[in-house]
């Protein structure tokens, strides 16, 4: 009998399920050797060797295996591929979700049982070649984001995530929102476009600025630099630097209790030494149907307005 082949004998680069066949390794042994961290499941149906290390070459390399070569690449696996994984829903990256191609509009509904797909419209200009497939330009790709996702918070930060790429600019996404004119979801799409922002970290910090946004306070700076004898020491999430008005997004992923003591201390010295009102959120504030941002970031933008007057009066 022969034995069961080992990560040493696979394949050093993305496989698929029947390859893995071919090489005599059933689902079972698959799927135990992803349990065991000896492979991980790029894609459904695809895996690679858990010690190649993630880039934007071996994900095109996954793809190719699965992607017909009349498709484009777009939505959340465009953004994927061209590194903005903020674009993904929180807890997303834990799971395979499926790969979203489409063919152009006058070219037949794609169906693929790997694949959220169909048709769309589309022009020559918004599709690129990357490492040989064919993917949605980062400033297409952060359009079709903002207007097709699932829920507004999803919208913004796919945008914001796509910002933060560097590869287009502000002034260009609003430039290009009125091509969607008459067409699904452009008129959220409008409003979100406006509030889009590179400088957003995460998924929690998008949501928290679209709290932010519906609360009607003015348009906040994100990512404010704090600086302690000349040098910057850390961020504020966002805010508005002359009435000394932040709010901040404790993800429960990055904040573990030597991180929480660290924010603590330093929203006390920033509340002692320079008079700032910071406000902070959580999960729970923030969504479901009991969040309370929109009024909590009300109150403390009125007491931090008055405080700003107060200091201009004196001054």
């Amino acid at each position: 009998m022969a034995p069961h082949p080992t990560p040493a004998t696979l394949p050093t680069r993305p496989f698929t399920i029947a390859e893995a066949d071919d090489a005599g390794l059933d689902r079972p042994r698959l799927s135990r050797l992803t349990a065991d961290g000896e492979l991980r499941r790029m894609l459904n149906g695809v895996y690679v060797p858990a010690y190649l290390a993630d880039s934007i070459a071996l994900r095109c390399e996954a793809l190719s295996l699965v992607v017909p070569s009349d498709v484009f690449i777009c939505d959340r696996t465009a953004a994927w591929l061209h590194g903005a994984t903020g674009a993904l829903a929180p807890g997303e990256h834990l799971d395979v979700p499926l790969v979203s191609m489409f063919r152009a509009s006058d070219a037949g509904r794609l169906r693929n049982p790997v694949a959220a797909n169909g048709e769309r419209r589309i022009r020559p200009s918004d599709v690129m070649e990357l490492h040989g497939l064919r993917v949605t330009t980062p400033l297409r790709t952060a359009l079709d984001l903002g207007r097709l996702q699932r829920t507004a918070d999803l919208r913004l930060a796919g945008m914001d995530a796509m910002l933060r790429l560097g590869l287009f600019t502000h002034h260009e996404l609003l430039a290009e929102v009125r091509r969607f004119d008459r067409q699904r979801g452009v008129v959220l799409l409008r409003e979100l476009a406006r509030r889009a922002d590179g400088g957003a970290a995460s998924f929690g910090e998008s949501a928290l600025r679209n709290r932010w946004w519906d609360a009607g306070l003015p348009r906040p700076r994100t990512q404010i630099p704090v600086e302690v004898d000349g040098v910057v020491r850390f961020y504020l999430d966002m805010g508005l630097e002359e009435w000394l008005l932040a709010a901040e997004y404790d993800g429960e992923e990055w904040h573990g209790e030597e991180q929480t003591e660290h924010d603590e201390s330093r929203r006390r010295w920033m509340a002692s030494e320079r008079a700032w009102q910071i406000e902070v959120f959580e999960k729970r504030h923030v969504f479901g149907h009991h969040q309370d941002a929109e009024q909590r970031l009300r109150r403390t933008a009125a007491a931090a307005r008055a405080m700003f007057e107060r200091r201009r009066t004196f001054t």
